[in-house]
């Protein structure tokens, strides 16, 4: 806890935001942090709650309520009240590999769950926690020494994602040799192109890439897994091989006219923006991309989020996002309560930056593409939207959304990006490793555990599904430890 009064004597006050008018321009970060005598006021709110659901990491309802990674989030808090800024990154480091990743991109479970924001504002541990390890960068406290003693067994991770650099980095200090393999020319997976540079700077990524492999951990870039190389050529190779391939394959819509040139899936568009933005080196922006262009962006969910944040700073014409489901209430319903994830209306930068570029929330509900059309060329002119309504299934009992006959409307778009989610895992590489998959094509293990088959495990999204940043990497430090225990017959882990 921080200061018993503190939530009394203190609001809530977070880092400086650069304005919308001027944050448009880049693709730089445009989060501030507080100074440190202002952020141990924050830190000092923590109350002493008795049973803290921060830090619980369970499912309640379906949904996960708390930090998965069950950080010691009262004990952090407390430190950085007290101004002990390097044994609060010690503490934090004994749960979280990568705070400074969860810090910029994580919705912050641990907030939601926050006792003292059943009737004020959450403690702003989000921000206690990117404060305690840039503290920890900036004075040197970070290291990744490489281990004195190896074991001589050898790991493959496929994927370099949030979850393939957690196991990466258990299993080395462990002392195993460990390889990386990344199907793109950078490091990151998800991190790099999944996520926009004004979210993640990559240059966050790079600097813990780099001490990873002072610490003896080899990357290979470029190199696709089930396709370059046989998953049967890996588990020959390798002792061990962890999966952290992802959810990669997007759910598409298929509507006539989906051919048309100028139809996108969200997370390819993105990647084409920050690799245009890293070759150059931010000199160039990727204008041609969206610039003069009407954009519909198919998905309300975060990754539709950074498309329209996106597009924006790529001086589109318009920019629309259409949503299935009705408008969240704006406030959590009777049968909502805390401390369950808040299913409530959040307006993300990329709506704010809209509403200030155009005057209104981008995002329309209960609505969905009936049909592309395109010109004499193939290119995209318009589209049919349609308005859709919930509605029983006779046979099956469930509700689903159905269109409103009658409700079709016509509207200019030369550029749609489809952020309708994914499907699960890639079929080249659970073929090629030989793995069973469930019903939605993620990695079959026991329940609570990642061993797939004989050497092969799984972790992050292409075990669980489509999830968070914090999820994954809790799954890679599980996955870790299951591997250790593999290959050595228990773990320090």
């Amino acid at each position: 806890m921080g200061k018993p009064t503190g939530f009394l004597e203190y609001e809530r006050k977070d880092g400086a935001v650069v304005k919308e008018a001027d944050r448009i321009k880049n693709f730089k970060e445009f989060h501030s942090l507080l100074n440190a005598e202002e952020q141990r006021k924050q830190a000092a709110r923590c109350m002493d709650c008795g049973v803290p659901f921060c830090q619980a990491g369970v499912k309640i309802s379906g949904m996960i309520s708390g930090c998965p990674l069950n950080n010691l989030v009262p004990e952090v808090n407390d430190l950085v009240y007290r101004g002990n800024f390097a044994e609060a990154y010690r503490r934090l480091s004994i749960t979280h590999c990568f705070p400074e990743f969860t810090s910029r991109v994580c919705p912050a479970l641990c907030e939601h769950a926050c006792t003292c924001g059943l009737h004020q504002e959450p403690v702003s541990t989000k921000e206690n926690e990117k404060t305690v390890i840039e503290y920890a960068f900036a004075n040197g406290l970070v290291d990744e020494p490489e281990p004195k003693v190896r074991t001589g067994k050898k790991v493959a991770v496929i994927g370099s994602g949030p979850s393939g650099l957690a196991a990466a980095l258990l299993l080395n200090r462990r002392g195993h040799l460990v390889t990386v393999y990344e199907r793109s020319d950078r490091v990151g997976g998800l991190l790099r192109y999944g996520i926009p540079n004004m979210k993640l700077d990559k240059s966050v990524i790079d600097r813990r890439v780099a001490l990873m492999e002072k610490a003896g951990i080899t990357f290979k870039t470029n190199c696709n897994i089930g396709k370059d190389i046989s998953g049967e050529e890996i588990k020959k190779e390798y002792d061990a091989v962890v999966l952290a391939c992802g959810a990669s394959h997007p759910r598409d819509i298929n509507a006539p006219g989906r051919d048309a040139d100028g139809i996108y899936f969200a997370v390819d568009f993105l990647k084409q923006v920050t690799k245009r933005l890293l070759d150059s080196e931010f000199k160039e922006f990727p204008y041609d991309l969206a610039e003069g262009k009407d954009v519909i962006v198919i998905g309300g969910g975060d990754t539709g989020n950074d498309c329209v944040g996106s597009c924006i700073r790529l001086k589109a014409k318009s920019v629309t996002q259409l949503e299935m489901m009705p408008e969240p209430p704006k406030e959590r319903l009777a049968s909502n309560p805390w401390p369950e994830w808040p299913k409530v209306l959040k307006v993300d930068y990329g709506q704010e930056e809209a509403i200030y570029k155009f005057g209104s929330d981008p995002r329309i509900y209960k609505t969905t593409v009936k049909e592309f059309k395109k010109d004499k060329k193939g290119k995209l002119k318009s589209v049919i939207l349609v308005s859709l309504e919930s509605k029983k299934d006779e046979k099956t009992g469930r509700m689903s959304m159905v269109p409103v006959e009658g409700s079709e409307k016509e509207v200019p778009a030369q550029l749609v990006l489809i952020a309708a989610g994914f499907l699960g895992s890639e079929s080249y590489v659970t073929e090629s490793f030989g793995v069973e998959v469930d019903g939605r094509t993620n990695v079959k293990t026991e329940e609570g555990k990642h061993q797939a088959s004989a050497k092969v495990f799984a972790a992050g999204d292409v075990h669980i599904g489509q999830s968070l940043v914090v999820r994954a990497i809790a799954e890679g430090k599980a996955a870790a430890k299951e591997v250790d225990e593999y290959l050595m017959g228990y773990s320090s882990l």
